[in-house]
């Protein structure tokens, strides 16, 4: 680890871009407008945005490295790393692996939740993002309680969201089959196992929601279809509401101050694949608090600059959303932002093309991770002072 001194970018700095530098010390971000002192590494961000590292609470796409065709399995270990690489590329310093534990088989299995889990943990010191775990818990998978509630005890879970997919559609049953690694009629029968299971849901729920409180583990509800859904869930301790599925009840979250998270492809996209709310109206509403990478690493940072260029929001707002706003959320006190004593989560982009937004360095837990342009290294640098950015 080495000192790195950054000049001449537009900085994202309490809600604004100024023309400033900044200074790291080990970890942490040391100084702003600051002078070149003796830091070993030189970057120069002239005519390049300097903005917080990225911040996922919530994305599976590593899933597609453990299983990029169904029955097709790669070594855990394997697609973590991969994954690192990608998101690390995409300018996400802080990652939460979404992880579901359910009833299916396959590859979301108990068996390979535990992989995950182990994987993540053996694998940390190596990999260049901060890697977490969050378990998406199946309400439905009843045998999984006494272990999760294990896990949280013992501070191996870092976010905790309860699901509910047991209404599995038809038309979507063969693709669930299929990664179950099941016959459609074998996958049939499971799921008539399980909803018979659903009388016994709630009381799972309430006893795996009071040990998370006691393990101060944020808790996160997903799907919620109703106020009185996301209501049952907030007298839980469940502050946080993943991907509401209408705007009565983004609305009921909002008003009671719950955190609210959408999919960062449903803002690039222009919609949900599952046409059900669309992001970028309800961000326009006040009605979003964090954008997650839900399936595709890319997302959080081109939605951003679409936000901006669509005029919903400015980019220092609209990079809330993806940075302050997910570090809020998850409690994360140290980072989200850049100011001295924070952590040194850093990424350098080229915005030239508004809506292809281009990552040209990245600076985790001060460690120069990732660099796409060599001309940014110099040997040494004028000292500059903050100037409002054009």
């Amino acid at each position: 680890m080495t000192d790195i001194f950054i000049a001449g970018g537009r900085t994202l700095v309490d809600g604004a871009l100024v023309e400033t530098s900044l200074r790291t010390a080990g970890l942490d971000i040391a100084a702003l407008d600051a002078e070149q002192g003796r830091a070993a590494l030189h970057l120069d961000a002239s005519g390049l945005l300097v903005l917080p590292g990225i911040i996922d609470l919530h994305g599976d796409a590593f899933e597609r490295q453990m299983m990029p065709r169904p029955g097709v399995d790669f070594p855990t270990d394997v697609a973590l790393i991969d994954s690192d690489r990608q998101v690390i590329a995409n300018g996400i310093t802080t990652v939460f692996h979404g992880t579901t534990w359910s009833w299916e088989p396959g590859l979301r299995s108990a068996e390979n939740a535990r992989k995950l889990l182990d994987a993540i943990e053996a694998l940390r010191p190596q990999l260049a993002a901060d890697t977490r775990f969050h378990l998406r818990h199946e309400t439905h998978n009843l045998e999984a309680e006494a272990e999760i509630i294990q896990w949280l005890r013992e501070g191996r879970i870092d976010l905790f969201a309860f699901n509910d997919h047991s209404n599995v559609k038809p038309k979507k049953r063969n693709q669930s089959a299929e990664r179950a690694g099941l016959s459609l009629e074998a996958f049939n029968e499971l799921i008539d196992q399980v909803v018979a299971r659903r009388p016994d849901v709630p009381a799972s729920i309430a006893r795996l929601a009071s040990v998370a409180r006691d393990a101060n583990v944020r808790m996160l509800s997903h799907d919620d279809n109703s106020p009185a859904m996301r209501q049952e869930f907030r007298a839980l301790g469940v502050t946080v509401a993943e991907f509401p599925v209408n705007e009565e009840t983004a609305r009921d979250a909002a008003a009671a101050g719950d955190f609210i998270v959408f999919g960062a492809p449903n803002v690039v996209r222009g919609g949900s694949h599952t046409g059900w709310t669309k992001a970028s109206d309800m961000i326009a509403n006040g009605l979003c608090s964090v954008l997650a990478s839900d399936y595709y690493y890319p997302a959080q940072l081109l939605a951003a600059f679409r936000l901006a260029a669509d005029g919903i929001l400015p980019l220092a707002k609209a990079w809330d959303l993806i940075s302050a706003g997910p570090a809020r959320a998850a409690g994360l006190e140290d980072r989200g932002v850049l100011a001295a004593g924070h952590r040194a989560d850093i990424i350098i982009v080229d915005d030239k093309l508004p809506l292809r937004p281009r990552v040209v360095a990245v600076i985790a837990a001060g460690r120069l991770v990732h660099l796409t342009d060599a001309s940014c290294l110099v040997h040494s640098l004028a000292p500059r002072k903050t100037v409002a950015a054009a």
